[in-house]
């Protein structure tokens, strides 16, 4: 009897000893997890809430997206979120004019569509609603409707190195690059890029793809 209550008791033992070491592993998988998770919100995804309408017919008023603060240059059809703290105009010789927009109820967080960046040359033809770049008219089709203004520009203009061109894609209900209090956005502006709208689920959207240049004219 002894004997079979050592046998037993043995058996015991391996078994708690089982439990608690599935336990830890189990512990140790969700810390492991639960780090990764903060890790990627604090450093790489940062929940963004869209106030307005400047960006329909792609974003919607009260849409929450997720940007990343990680990604490489920026180009054609990328959207941004901005601190728009300065306007940055240009004079007649191309060259950078900041301009102090304390006071201006355009100093805020903003979010636009990359149109044009550094070394391209851009013209907005109003009569028309083309947006030229690099002399190719682009293809839009995610614009609400074409643009019927050109704002603070003389226009052709060659964007400056490190600064680049926005539009909302609600071309007629937007702030962006055209207005005086907003201008050509600096690199350093730039809090990071929209990649996914997760809410409404709904209509849970990637919108990491970069729109390409396109021209009337057959490729």
């Amino acid at each position: 009897m002894e004997e079979n209550v050592e046998v037993n008791t043995s058996q015991e033992n391996k078994s708690g000893n089982k439990f608690l070491s599935d336990v830890i592993e189990i512990v140790e998988s969700t810390l492991i997890t639960v780090f990764v998770i903060i890790m990627i919100f604090t450093y790489i995804l940062h929940p963004v809430n869209v106030v307005g309408t400047s960006m329909t017919n792609t974003l919607q008023d009260g849409d929450r997206i997720f940007m990343t603060t990680v990604y490489g240059s920026l180009s054609y059809g990328d959207i941004v979120v901005i601190n728009n703290d300065m306007a940055y105009l240009l004079d007649s010789d191309n060259g950078i004019i900041e301009k102090n927009i304390d006071g201006s109820s355009l100093k805020e967080c903003i979010i636009k569509r990359v149109i044009a960046t550094g070394g391209q040359t851009i013209k907005l033809v109003p009569y028309s609603g083309d947006v030229v770049v690099d002399d190719k008219v682009l293809d839009e089709p995610y614009i609400k409707e074409k643009l019927k203004n050109g704002g603070v520009f003389d226009y052709p203009i060659t964007v400056p190195e490190g600064y680049y061109f926005v539009m909302g894609d609600n071309r007629n209900g937007s702030s962006d690059s055209r207005n005086p209090d907003i201008g050509l956005i600096k690199k350093d502006q730039i809090y990071g890029k929209a990649i996914i709208r997760y809410a409404p689920l709904s209509d849970f959207k990637y919108l990491g793809d970069s729109y390409k240049h396109n021209s009337n004219e057959e490729q």
